[in-house]
């Protein structure tokens, strides 16, 4: 997986189809998710550069609750992606 835009821009699309806002906010924090009055949003430090973007949403998107079949195929495809990914490190 390549570190650029697009990417970035695809595993952005499959968290916020998951139902889940994505925030950029600046601060000394760690990204991460959180479900606020039953609203799920993903946090991430706004200063992260593409390639920390995407690998934080990597990291994230295992614990996030992603119900595939709600996803467009493409999503999809990007997601089993990123969960073969990881599974291989």
């Amino acid at each position: 997986m390549k570190y650029v835009q697009s990417t970035l821009d695809k595993i952005e699309k499959v968290v916020e189809e998951a139902g889940y806002v994505i925030r950029f906010e600046r601060g000394t924090f760690q990204s991460g998710y959180c479900i606020l009055q039953q609203r799920k949003v993903v946090v991430l430090n706004k200063f992260l550069q593409t390639e920390g973007r995407i690998n934080t949403l990597i990291d994230l998107m295992p614990q996030l609750e992603i119900n595939i079949d709600l996803l467009t195929h493409e999503s999809q495809k990007v997601y089993d992606e990123v969960m073969s990914q990881r599974e291989e490190k």
